[in-house]
């Protein structure tokens, strides 16, 4: 009989250290489902996704190489938001079935916990909310945000501002969340701290 893993959505804005608590619970023996890195192989070069994008969008949004232009592509979508729809009816129903390989190869391996670390959980609605027993919110203050954002990025802080007002707010997030992380001022040892107590609940 196959035992039934602890489903984990994790999720918080840019910049918050959800990758770090992701990170974190990888460590601690949960297979992680990183749904950003998935999306983004399916627009590299050979990538699954890049057949479809061509025939929908053309030539011009893919690089010499044979993967997605992003910049040209963020571009179309902050300016034409049907384009988004039409880019994620390619993306999401991919994204869906590498997690669904990646989960079950989670499960044979003997995970007792799988980690769907997903960006954009909330704005996804009850798509995600049904495949999950937890909702974890990575949370910080929004200057912390932008100021963590402009340190690792070339990114402007208006940049950064405009990627954050396409994403839920703090507000959003914390209402679906099971347990919320506040990661702000506090350092990594103490960050693991406040993972490593939450651990039994998800199964580790």
């Amino acid at each position: 009989m196959t035992h039934t893993p602890v489903r984990l959505g994790l999720t918080g804005g840019i910049g918050s250290g959800k990758s770090t608590v992701a990170a974190i619970l990888a460590e601690a023996g949960a297979g992680v489902m990183d749904a950003d890195a998935i999306s983004r192989s399916l627009t590299l070069a050979g990538g699954l996704a890049i057949p479809a994008i061509l025939a929908e969008f053309g030539q011009k949004l893919i690089t010499p190489e044979g993967a997605m232009d992003r910049d040209a592509m963020r571009a179309l979508v902050f300016s034409n938001p049907s384009s988004k729809l039409q880019l994620e009816a390619i993306i999401h129903p991919l994204v869906g079935q590498v997690l669904q390989e990646q989960s079950l190869a989670a499960i044979a391996a003997g995970k007792n916990c799988l980690v769907y670390d997903v960006p954009l959980f909330v704005e996804s609605g009850e798509r995600w909310r049904r495949q999950v027993d937890w909702v974890c919110v990575v949370d910080c203050e929004t200057e912390t945000q932008v100021q963590r954002v402009m340190a690792r990025s070339q990114l402007s802080r208006s940049e950064i501002e405009k990627i954050m007002s396409q994403q839920a707010s703090r507000q959003q997030r914390q209402a679906v969340a099971d347990v919320v992380i506040f990661n702000e001022g506090i350092d990594l040892a103490k960050l693991k701290h406040l993972v490593h107590e939450m651990l039994a609940r998800f199964g580790l």
